[in-house]
């Protein structure tokens, strides 16, 4: 266990770069840490660098794994189960698709053309933004592995879950006439070698990083200022656990915003660190990637409004319960 603290707190936590920067503000910039300025100086270097650090390495980690489950792979190994085998297959495919929500939504299109029933790929949507190889390893960068492997678990029930509802409402009418009229071309795999992955691994990390380097220093910025500007007090009467409304005022405060959990962890960070429950902060997130206003809106284009209303509900009750449970049961992973 000691060898294995050791690793987390060194490759996930990167205490050696805190300790770094630590020296850096102190010696080079002769600010005092305990000062709001000094903090403030600390957290956003320290979480900008730790988080490109590990966006690098993960994207390309992904990216790598997901060059052996192209689009019509991926089609063709739905379109072979049924029920909730296939919709939990669906789910865990979508823990190795890009991060962002939009991103996710020409491959719903994709998968819903080609006849895969509404359920797989309403799982496969759900689950695409909300469960991946990264945010397990950063939520337990930041917290700890019981709480990452409990939100991975949460997040594919939500995704199974949701998925099977939509099914059962047979709402098929609701989506749009282009989708399923599209057709779909049945192209040969291709047969890449290793240094063909090892490239579109790389240009996913080029590609990605630039998409979302914007996010990560507003994210960082934003939790450097709640970290070391706002006092205790004023978050936790908005936000506190002991609050009823911090969970759903987390959820609705984040639907409107666009970002991925390389955004929205130094802002969850901070404020675990003023006293948050972790099922409120876990709200905002799941919030923030899952339900943000541009997907909808690129959502919006494929499915009609009963279909998108019935998503947007069902996502968000389960993100709210997800939150609730979260905080009454985190003791029991901390």
């Amino acid at each position: 266990m000691d060898a294995f603290k050791w690793l987390n707190d060194q490759l996930l936590r990167m205490d050696w770069l805190s300790y770094l920067v630590r020296l850096l503000v102190e010696e080079v910039f002769e600010l005092d840490l305990a000062s709001r300025l000094g903090g403030s100086l600390h957290f956003f270097i320290y979480d900008v660098i730790k988080i490109f650090i590990l966006l690098s390495a993960l994207i390309f980690l992904i990216s790598w794994i997901q060059s052996y489950f192209p689009p019509e792979r991926t089609r063709r190994i739905l379109g072979g189960m049924h029920g909730y085998k296939a919709n939990l297959t669906g789910a865990l495919l979508g823990t190795v698709t890009p991060f962002c929500s939009c991103s996710s939504i020409p491959l719903f299109i994709g998968f819903t053309s080609s006849g895969l029933p509404l359920a797989v790929t309403f799982s496969f949507l759900i689950s695409s933004p909300l469960v991946d190889l990264a945010s397990m390893i950063l939520l337990a960068s930041v917290f700890n592995w019981s709480i990452a492997l409990a939100y991975v678990v949460v997040g594919i029930i939500l995704a199974v879950v949701g998925g099977t509802l939509i099914g059962k409402a047979q709402m098929e009418q609701y989506v749009e006439a282009f989708v399923t009229q599209h057709k779909v071309l049945e192209l040969p795999a291709e047969q890449l070698t290793l240094r063909d992955r090892l490239a579109y691994a790389r240009d996913q990390v080029s590609e990605i990083a630039q998409r979302v380097w914007l996010y990560v220093l507003l994210g960082v910025g934003v939790g450097a200022a709640i970290h070391n500007w706002i006092p205790e007090d004023v978050i936790t009467a908005a936000l506190g656990q002991d609050h009823w409304w911090s969970v759903p005022l987390a959820a609705l405060v984040g639907v409107p915003m666009y970002a991925d959990i390389f955004g929205t962890l130094p802002i969850a960070e901070a404020l675990v660190g003023k006293g948050v429950g972790i099922g409120t902060v876990l709200a905002f997130m799941m919030a923030v990637t899952a339900l943000s206003l541009p997907s909808l809106i690129m959502l919006k284009k494929v499915v009609k409004a009963p279909l998108l209303a019935l998503f947007f509900g069902i996502v968000i009750v389960g993100i709210m319960l997800i939150g609730y449970l979260f905080n009454s049961f985190s003791y029991l992973l901390l």
